[in-house]
């Protein structure tokens, strides 16, 4: 199977098990062991929660422990939610800006998940202990998974505007 039939089976499941969820730490948590057990080449599955004071706190992760906290000026998560932009990053050893959580991660993904115009909810963090793991295929699909987070409801956990955050 192809990795974009994996992405395409993914996202039937999720479709099926959100039919009727709008409670976003769930959907997260959903995610995180989704993404985590169809890709074997993921070590560390986790979202980064949009908490104000730009400041992002773990939020439903798989995998060893993550760092509990990372302002936006610091690291690949920092960098995407200051500028809500995908972050692949093929040697961590390279980036100046990497936060060593895990030893072992060789590179890293980060995705912002929007929560409307001008605002962040979480990043997505992916971390693989081999190098340049992550593609175009990882980067368009992951991206996709922020069509789960844009309706409002009961449980919402909506992060502050973008620039909320910023003050």
């Amino acid at each position: 199977m192809t990795r974009q039939q994996q992405y395409d089976r993914l996202f039937e499941r999720l479709d099926r098990l959100f039919e009727a969820e709008l409670d976003q730490v769930a959907m997260m948590a959903t995610i995180a062991a989704e993404l985590y057990q169809t890709f074997e080449r993921f070590s560390w599955v986790g979202f980064y929660r949009n908490t104000g004071g730009r400041v992002l706190k773990i939020g439903p992760y798989q995998g060893g422990h993550g760092c509990l906290t990372i302002p936006f000026s610091k690291g690949v998560c920092g960098k995407c939610a200051r500028e809500m932009a995908v972050q692949n990053v093929p040697d961590v050893s390279k980036a100046p800006h990497h936060i060593a959580c895990s030893a072992s991660t060789k590179s890293e993904l980060v995705v912002p998940i929007p929560a409307g115009k001008d605002q962040l909810l979480a990043v997505l963090d992916i971390d693989s202990d081999a190098p340049a793991a992550f593609d175009e295929i990882d980067e368009t699909n992951l991206q996709r998974l922020e069509k789960y987070f844009q309706t409002g409801g009961p449980g919402d956990t909506i992060g502050p505007t973008r620039q909320q955050s910023e003050a």
